[in-house]
């Protein structure tokens, strides 16, 4: 399949996808624009492998869903600076047209700028010595040209931006052993992580590949400088095997919060109210993905195990806990109800004197010492 057939159809995992990127986009623009209207008057969103702008069945696409949330905000269309880009001369002709056609379009205030380049190494250096306005940068190739761990730093450098980018699993998995693209999966993993992958991987069966693979690219990312990545995966029609990820990559609780509540309400499975995020089961030796494979039953322990003789709020348990793992806020109130019912922890104020079924953010816990 190549990119021209992946626009002749809306299909299912498409439409996740451009919701994750959407929602996220708008929750993001949200807490940026206060911030942006004082200093830099301007907030971006950028997306370097646009396609079209419309699935040859009509449904719009991420470009243009984008540009329907500005134009529909006052505030936003007049902040939102837009840069659409793809390497198909054809892809950029349609999302052209469909931009112009779009109702409502005279009403931004900087009109999108749409551009027919490669992305490539030049690319990463160049935004490498600029500083970005807050922006969101969607970066979602076919394959994996152009997709380097130096993009990804130039993109995350600056304050107030984020980055989401799609993970082509299966061809980066045929790649790492392949000698013919080593540049563009030492570009990404770094040489000697990449090494390391190639080294290990002829030894593991297929979903401990995936789990490896994965695992690697998330501390890659976090050695950029991003200490919040999360991985959302896609199933094949079948569900029993991997076909790719969006991986979101944030240096702020805020925005790893933020995405983590929308992934975890596009999942198409909770097991006890905590989202899969799509993923195969985890061995524990891949610590990030054996993490996002724990079920509700073992957060109760692991929190009176971690804060054992400490006392904190709510939301400094969920703050400190929560990273590289399925939870969200909810699931942390409901267990700490719990072991509050059960006597393990007190809580200040006491249950009694709070609103029926409620834990808010600033409630203390106070956390019995473990014994011996």
């Amino acid at each position: 399949m190549t990119d021209k057939d992946f626009f002749a159809e809306s299909r299912e995992q498409s439409q996740v996808k451009a919701r994750i990127v959407t929602k996220y986009f708008w929750a993001w623009a949200t807490v940026m624009m206060p911030t942006a209207k004082i200093y830099s008057k301007r907030i971006a969103y950028i997306d370097l492998f646009s396609g079209p702008g419309r699935y040859e069945d009509g449904t719009v696409s991420t470009p243009l869903m984008v540009l329907e949330k500005a134009i529909a905000d006052p505030q936003m269309s007049t902040m939102l600076v837009t840069l659409f880009n793809d390497r198909d001369a054809e892809n950029v002709g349609k999302l052209k047209a469909a931009i112009e056609s779009l109702p409502g379009i005279e009403k931004l205030k900087y009109k999108p700028e749409i551009t027919n380049e490669i992305v490539g190494e030049e690319l990463a250096k160049k935004w490498a010595a600029m500083r970005f306005v807050p922006t969101f940068f969607f970066i979602d190739p076919w394959g994996y040209a152009g997709l380097s761990s130096g993009l990804i730093k130039a993109v995350i450098q600056s304050w107030g931006c984020d980055c989401v980018f799609f993970f082509n699993y299966n061809r980066i998995n045929m790649g790492l052993a392949n000698d013919k693209v080593q540049a563009h999966m030492d570009a990404l993993f770094g040489a000697e992580r990449a090494n390391q992958l190639r080294q290990i991987l002829p030894t593991l069966e297929p979903t401990d590949r995936e789990n490896q693979i994965v695992e690697a690219l998330a501390e890659a990312m976090k050695q950029l400088g991003a200490p919040y990545v999360l991985p959302f995966a896609f199933k094949d029609t079948r569900g029993n095997r991997t076909k790719h990820h969006l991986i979101f990559v944030t240096k702020h609780f805020k925005g790893y919060e933020i995405m983590k509540g929308i992934m975890a309400k596009e999942s198409s499975e909770q097991n006890q109210g905590v989202a899969t995020f799509e993923f195969s089961p985890a061995a524990e030796r891949f610590p990030l993905l054996f993490e996002l494979s724990r079920p509700l039953d073992e957060l109760g322990q692991m929190l009176l195990k971690q804060f054992a003789g400490e006392t904190l709020t709510m939301r400094h348990i969920y703050e400190r806990h929560s990273v590289g793992r399925p939870y969200i806020s909810s699931n942390y109130k409901d267990v700490l109800k719990v072991l509050e019912k059960e006597q393990k922890i007190k809580a200040i104020p006491p249950a009694e004197d709070r609103p029926k079924n409620t834990f808010a953010d600033n409630v203390q816990v106070f956390f019995p010492k473990q014994l011996p």
